[in-house]
């Protein structure tokens, strides 16, 4: 079978797109990890299904490059949106359904993507580190040297605690340096250091306001490029109004013959 395929990344953190409107694409876990995997393959962190959702102008299947359906996916979400503008699906406002529930987003005049995100109506603050769920969930421990840390090593031993089974959860170690936030990810299901993650970014820059109230927009570096967050807090235990904003670039496209 042949698959015809767009491969786009955001701020360095690439997926695979698919036009699955005719619903004639039916792919196994095997085969996604397949089209996935760096050397054998395509290469991507993760693949997304662009398919028809009735009331709403695509639905975005999201699946992490270990094959399996995952959770929402903030840099991927925006991916999505350039691809449905590119297919003419779309303008410059998009309204789409995930696996998390319906979002909004909007193409810039500078061609960045700003992509309204779920509310976070809990976040546990634990001295050095925060639990929260932007649409997929976040363990964010604070650092003192973000560049030293062996993230893929640290993140595997947090997110295989027993305490976050069965599913697990993504990690991030994030630093104050110079008056910017620096944040770097382990993702579940990649199960390894990612370049950005969108709903990584946006727990980071949330869990970063603790016990303080306001509306924010805070600009956050990773190692694939910058990303903001604005929100606002009218406790010191949520968020609501929450936006991603970030660039969303086609690598390039092709066709692929999967076994």
């Amino acid at each position: 079978m042949t698959i015809s395929f767009f491969k786009y990344q955001g701020a360095g953190n690439d997926f695979i797109i698919i036009d699955n409107r005719e619903q004639n694409i039916h792919l196994s876990k095997e085969q996604v990890a397949q089209l996935c995997h760096r050397h054998y393959g395509i290469g991507a962190d993760g693949l997304m299904l662009l398919e028809n959702a009735q009331g709403h102008d695509f639905r975005m299947v999201y699946y992490n490059s270990d094959g399996g359906e995952s959770t929402m996916c903030g840099n991927g979400g925006r991916c999505i949106t350039a691809f449905a503008n590119k297919l003419n699906i779309i303008d410059t406002e998009a309204d789409f359904i995930a696996i998390d529930g319906a979002h909004t987003a909007t193409i810039n005049e500078d061609n960045t993507i700003s992509l309204q995100m779920q509310d976070v109506p809990e976040i546990n603050a634990n001295g050095g580190y925060s639990i929260l769920n932007t649409g997929s969930p976040h363990y964010v421990l604070w650092v003192n040297d973000v560049q030293q840390t062996d993230v893929y090593s640290e993140g595997k031993k947090i997110r295989n605690q027993a305490s976050f089974q069965p599913g697990g959860i993504n990690v991030n170690f994030v630093q104050l340096f110079d008056g910017k936030l620096w944040v770097r990810t382990y993702e579940r299901g990649v199960e390894d250091e990612t370049l950005s993650c969108g709903t990584g970014v946006t727990a980071s820059a949330i869990a970063s306001t603790t016990n303080a109230t306001g509306t924010f927009e805070i600009p956050v570096n990773t190692p694939g490029g910058t990303l903001t967050v604005s929100f606002t807090k009218d406790s010191s235990t949520s968020a609501i109004d929450v936006m991603l904003t970030g660039p969303a670039k086609l690598v390039f496209e092709g066709n692929y013959e999967l076994s």
